[in-house]
């Protein structure tokens, strides 16, 4: 994690990283004014405060009562060497824990990651840079020695090449990436999260057999992610980018709406129209591109090469956008490794969607089939040892598609977790099920996972499926479970022989993936994206490959944020007509009270603002509140309190303005009867603030004032300036 520090006045320091602000000072015995801790009294309580963090973990999963369990940390100081301390962490049990679960929690403690770090020592690197900001190297803890060469079934290069490239692709644009974390709970299985320092919105996680193989697959997916623009999806993307000469890619085209809005005849081909227009309710206005929001400026359609002809099809990005999600994206060493990896994808969330929605029981795949997989094997037998039965199916569906499940059950929850993977190869597609499995998970989160049902709506739910491709979670069928197979297990290989050449082996399984497509009807649509240096695709299969209903286009668009943003952001300078406008909008638009304003209008906000936890219903409250509509905002304070989860602070205010509103709103009651007693319960600041709201001086109470030019809206900045990166590299390809 990247941690900038900021010299205050005198002694204080200023620590700045994701969206926290951490002020230190000194003791005024050490010359400092005392107003905040110093740089070690964080320490310690770091260390304090991740053991209590993993007791808190260990009594959460076990529904064990944390209200008298006390933790204590003292450090002991050797009176010769000030440097060599002993770190006594104590806790305080309640009598009625049981003994198991004493010597659990004292176990937890020893988890702690401060402690760890702390007893491994680790190493510092002190160095002068010219720029903070410019040093981009990567802040990479794998650095395999480059005489070393690895090959893995899929790859093109060795798995040093594939790293070292890729961390000059990424060094080469500014991006410094960061490991956030790293995971290998059972042999065989690594994972890995990593991000960018300066814009940690931008992450992406790795899974592979080793930790090489892990690092490149998160190195991998996050320039697939930067190449296709995912990181950057659904946001505002400013109105420098928005009026420049290209927004997305220099290749794309803009298209004005035709009479009565009807969609271009450029964009799109008969094909595609039929799936994604069968009503004719699609619409030119429902597909102007949500980053740039420039409405005059039309739709921006990116070229896709149709692989029946050859023929380019531009396709709108805001339709991409609604309905693909990262599905059908990839980067690799050569065009052919990357788009088997697409493919592979494809076909894994399809067959897995087939299989969830259609409740179909999946064969077992034979022990001596498993067995040549020792790898996989010993994955599996470490959760096995730690209480997790797990099940391993053929889901290629008799042979059809290379993909292949991992599943697993926690007696403890009763939860299961069905993992797919899929490859040209069976052993490949076995080990993806088996890493996607515990990509970045602890035992304990395995104590998350929702049980299985009989109930087949819960089942075919179109929101189940999208909770499955965003993280597996969602729910599964009783009947996938059954011993009786509604298909034979097929020992499957659809891999190319290549005669030794790695990349022909690609090309050949390519082709077969491709080939499949077409025998079902479906048509492939291709775009690739190298500006950056490295070399990344898109494939899209209309009526296959979509993550979300087409009719998203129609009734639930990203572009949805146009008819709220620049009002939103422009809240302080709105007279009231504009805001009984905002606010008719906001109830006729069939959105949820309960969504994010943030994701509503593509702003990246400080998660620990006001702004950043604001829903439609408290902005609707607010507005109310403005204008003076005392009852309509009584109404939506009620429900605020009743469902809202907010800060405790926030919901002090909406108390303290509940109880205002109440009496405001009754005749025979007056305020300065109670103000009094009200500040006693509520304070004077919260008070002040509820009283302003009431009587109009205060508007918007915790909202600080922004615009369209996003004024202190730091971390939407840091996202807009990894963007910007890639805008400027792309541009160069244009002068190039």
């Amino acid at each position: 994690m990247e941690i900038k520090v900021n010299f205050l006045d005198k002694l204080r320091l200023e620590a700045k990283f994701d969206d926290f602000t951490i002020i230190a000072d000194q003791p005024i015995r050490y010359k400092g004014d005392g107003s905040a801790p110093g740089p070690f009294d964080y320490f310690l309580a770091s260390s304090a405060l991740c053991a209590a963090y993993f007791v808190k973990l260990y009594c959460s999963t076990r529904n064990i009562s944390t209200e008298n369990i006390r933790l204590s940390h003292n450090n002991i100081v050797d009176p010769e060497d000030r440097y060599k301390q002993i770190f006594k962490i104590q806790i305080e049990l309640p009598a009625d824990i049981s003994d198991k679960d004493r010597q659990g929690i004292l176990r937890s403690i020893d988890r702690c990651t401060v402690k760890k770090v702390v007893q491994a020592g680790p190493d510092f690197v002190i160095e002068e840079v010219a720029s903070l900001d410019a040093d981009a190297q990567a802040l990479l803890t794998v650095n395999p020695a480059t005489e070393a060469q690895t090959f893995i079934t899929g790859k093109d290069f060795p798995l040093e090449q594939t790293i070292a490239n890729m961390t000059r692709v990424l060094a080469d644009l500014g991006i410094k990436i960061e490991i956030a974390s790293w995971r290998n709970i059972v042999p065989n299985v690594w994972s890995l999260h990593i991000r960018d320092a300066h814009s940690p919105m931008c992450f992406t996680n790795g899974k592979g057999a080793t930790k090489e193989s892990a690092l490149a697959s998160a190195l991998g997916e996050y320039i697939e992610r930067l190449s296709n623009n995912h990181f950057y999806a659904g946001s505002y993307w400013g109105e420098e980018i928005a009026n420049a000469p290209f927004v997305h890619y220099p290749n794309e085209r803009w298209f004005k709406p035709g009479r009565k809005d009807t969609l271009p005849k450029e964009i799109l081909d008969d094909y595609t129209r039929e799936i994604y227009n069968p009503d004719g309710e699609l619409r030119g206005s429902h597909l102007i591109d949500t980053n740039a929001g420039n409405v005059e400026r039309g739709i921006c359609a990116l070229p896709f090469v149709r692989q029946s002809d050859g023929e380019v099809v531009y396709f709108p990005s805001n339709l991409v956008e609604n309905l693909y999600a990262s599905n059908g994206m990839s980067a690799g060493n050569t065009l052919v490794e990357a788009q088997v990896q697409c493919l592979s994808e494809i076909f894994e969330r399809a067959v897995k969607r087939e299989i969830i929605e259609g409740e179909i029981a999946l064969p077992d795949v034979p022990q001596d089939v498993l067995a040549k997989y020792p790898g996989v094997v010993a994955g599996i037998q470490g959760l096995e040892e730690q209480g997790f039965p797990v099940l391993v199916k053929d889901a290629s569906l008799g042979g059809q598609y290379p993909v292949m499940c991992v599943t697993l059950m926690n007696p403890r929850t009763g939860g299961v977790f069905a993992s797919f993977g899929a490859h040209p190869t069976m052993e490949v597609a076995l080990e993806r099920s088996l890493t996607e499995l515990l990509q970045g998970r602890s035992f304990e989160g395995l104590n998350d996972l929702p049980p299985p049902t009989f109930a087949s709506e819960a089942v075919t739910e179109p929101n189940n499926f999208v909770e499955h491709f965003i993280d597996s979670s969602g729910v599964v069928s009783w009947r996938f479970f059954s011993a009786k197979a509604d298909y034979d297990f097929v020992a499957w290989d659809f891999s190319g022989e290549g005669q030794g050449n790695k990349e022909s082996a690609n090309a050949e399984e390519a082709a077969t993936l491709f080939g499949m497509l077409a025998e079902m009807g479906k048509e492939a649509y291709v775009a690739v994206v190298d500006q950056l240096g490295a070399t990344a695709c898109r494939i899209l299969v209309p009526g296959y490959s979509e993550i979300y209903p087409v009719e998203d286009l129609v009734w639930d668009n990203t572009n949805k944020a146009l008819l709220f943003r620049e009002d939103i952001l422009n809240l302080h300078q709105l007279d009231d007509a504009r805001l009984q406008a905002l606010l008719d909008r906001l109830e006729n638009n069939e959105l949820d009270d309960y969504g994010d304003i943030g994701t509503l209008i593509g702003i990246q906000f400080d998660e620990n603002t006001v702004w950043g936890q604001l829903t439609v219903l408290e902005l609707k409250l607010l507005i109310n509140l403005a204008l003076q509509q005392f009852e309509d905002a009584h109404d939506l304070v009620g429900a605020f309190l009743q469902y809202n989860d907010n800060t405790l602070e926030r919901g002090l205010f909406y108390q303290a303005l509940n109880a205002v509103l109440e009496v405001v709103l009754d005749d025979d009651l007056a305020l300065a009867d109670y103000e009094v007693n009200f500040r006693r319960m509520f304070g004077d600041a919260r008070m002040d603030a509820v009283l302003g709201s009431v009587d109009g001086c205060v508007r918007f109470a915790g909202l600080t004032p922004t615009s369209m030019q996003l004024e202190g809206l730091d971390r939407h900045h840091r996202l807009i300036d990894s963007y910007k990166k890639l805008h400027a590299a792309r541009a160069k390809t244009v002068l190039a």
